[in-house]
């Protein structure tokens, strides 16, 4: 699928991204670090709109979450991915959020970001105790918002 429909799927969502050339074997570790660059999966946690700024005219995107870097429960470097909607990249959905999970965004507003997908209600206030994010905001995945991506085409 295009970048297109990848960025029209739900919040949460695990999305793959490839270039579609075949791995390279472990044994080739710059080509298979040059391949990890364009080939992976992560969480979609952010998008945004297209803008204009004076002359400049910035592409809608999207950003996904790939992996954390730490130990011992301490995050120390927290890797994501943004990719532009002109990407040449292939992407699919690999699994949508379940119906009755609930998403927790560092704030309100067009340039929120997902921190955690819950399981549920209490599990979600739970997390958010713990880790303070003072302008949270919790976001139930509804049945409409799942239905609405099978019946425009984009389910996983």
């Amino acid at each position: 699928m295009s970048a297109i429909l990848a960025f029209h799927a739900p919040i949460g969502s695990t999305i793959a991204w490839s270039d579609g050339t075949p791995r390279p074997l472990e044994r080739f570790t710059k080509k298979l670090a040059a391949w990890l660059t364009n080939n992976g999966t992560g969480r979609l946690i952010r998008k945004q709109p297209g803008r204009c700024m004076g002359n400049l005219s910035l592409s809608a995107s999207f950003t996904l979450h790939e992996t954390d870097f730490g130990a011992r429960g301490v995050v120390a470097i927290r890797v994501h991915r943004t990719f532009s909607l002109e990407s040449s990249l292939h992407f699919s959905v690999i699994e949508r959020p379940a119906i009755g999970s609930v998403r927790v965004f560092d704030r309100a507003g067009e340039d929120a970001e997902l921190v955690c997908l819950a399981p549920h209600r209490q599990a979600a206030e739970e997390w958010l105790s713990r880790h303070g994010y003072p302008r949270a905001v919790l976001e139930e995945v509804t049945a409409d918002e799942v239905g609405a991506a099978v019946v425009e085409g984009r389910a996983a």
